[in-house]
């Protein structure tokens, strides 16, 4: 498994992370609680953990190269939930 993850600092993680599984809900299999997700993708699986400092992201697939699609949806769907904020995507390593 290839995995890739990184770490946004917001108040707002819980609020994301909830935002997050009621969107992906409507479409995917999805697994949550309070402060931890998991979401079912095409190309693999995305997991989401928030804190009182931020949101935790982890994206995971079999094929290194559908990272950064996983990563992409991932930041499209929080960009749109976080647009009162100035950050725009998740601070992924470059893969």
């Amino acid at each position: 498994m290839v995995t890739s993850e990184a770490y946004l600092t917001t108040e707002n993680g819980s609020k994301y992370l909830q935002q997050l599984r009621k969107h992906f809900g409507h479409k995917t299999e999805v697994e949550v609680t309070p402060k931890e997700g998991r979401v079912k993708l095409r190309a693999g699986v995305a997991r989401l953990k928030a804190d009182d400092a931020g949101l935790w992201g982890q994206v995971e697939t079999d094929k290194a190269e559908d990272i950064p699609g996983l990563q992409n949806v991932i930041d499209r769907h929080l960009e749109r939930f976080a647009f009162r904020e100035t950050l725009k995507t998740m601070p992924w390593p470059q893969v």
